[in-house]
């Protein structure tokens, strides 16, 4: 896969206007585009639209955690948008990950629509250890989380995980290789780690086995975000 296809740039502005400035100066470098929280609540469906209109593929990064009928319901919408790809935490469980799943392949089949890529959220690149530990009260340690709930959104049928360049290798042991980790925290050695503990460069995360990154700050808030990427991509390469 080419690195255009695997570097995925996170629209994490409020602004709707300012988002498809970037996307129109990022031109042909980038392919995948991520809307998360902050600019789909400012924006709403809207934003995914004119991305579209663009010809470019959106990552709709919603981290779905509800009662089944609710994530459905969102899957479903997120489906007929015809996003790239879409992600629900995998900690809402089985049977809302897998209900989920279902009934987007129900509606593809029926809508002849294409199906988008289901990914199930482990934990956030921003928890460390000691976070899971002493405040969310799991008491073995992060990577044995990470493995379990990346078994049950396999077993679920989703496409991949959202997962830490930490964890990939052995995800990848454990689910197999053709399981898709898309892995965010991810930082050009220039750069610093900010509000994320687990980090990684773009080499280490592909040599590790990620199948798509995702950066944002490091590149946007550069003084130049075109040679940003350009160095990012070298980097990339040479992985």
């Amino acid at each position: 896969m080419p690195w255009r296809e695997k570097l995925i740039i996170a629209l994490d502005v409020s602004e709707p206007d300012y988002a498809l400035e970037l996307v129109d100066k990022f031109g042909e470098q980038i392919e995948i585009y991520k809307v998360g929280l902050e600019l789909f609540t400012s924006a709403g469906p809207r934003i995914v639209e004119k991305i579209h209109k663009r010809k470019k593929k959106v990552f709709l990064d919603l981290k779905l955690h509800d009662i089944p009928a609710t994530v459905i319901k969102a899957a479903v919408a997120a489906t007929r948008l015809g996003v790239y790809m879409f992600n629900v935490h995998a900690s809402g469980g089985l049977d809302m990950m897998k209900m989920c799943r279902d009934s987007v392949i129900e509606l593809c089949l029926k809508e002849n629509l294409p199906k988008p890529k289901i990914l199930g959220v482990t934990v956030l690149t921003s928890i460390s250890q000691d976070v899971l530990k002493a405040e969310m009260g799991i008491q073995h340690s992060l990577i044995t989380h990470v493995r379990h709930l990346s078994a049950l959104a396999l077993k679920a049928g989703l496409d991949g995980v959202v997962a830490s360049g930490h964890e990939v290798a052995k995800i990848k042991s454990h689910c197999g290789n053709k399981f898709l980790i898309v892995t965010p925290g991810i930082r050009p050695s220039w750069h610093p780690p900010d509000d994320q503990h687990r980090t990684m460069t773009p080499k280490q995360a592909l040599r590790e086995g990620a199948d798509y990154i995702v950066m944002g700050r490091s590149i946007l808030n550069h003084s130049d975000p075109l040679r940003a990427i350009e160095l990012i991509s070298l980097e990339m390469l040479t992985a």
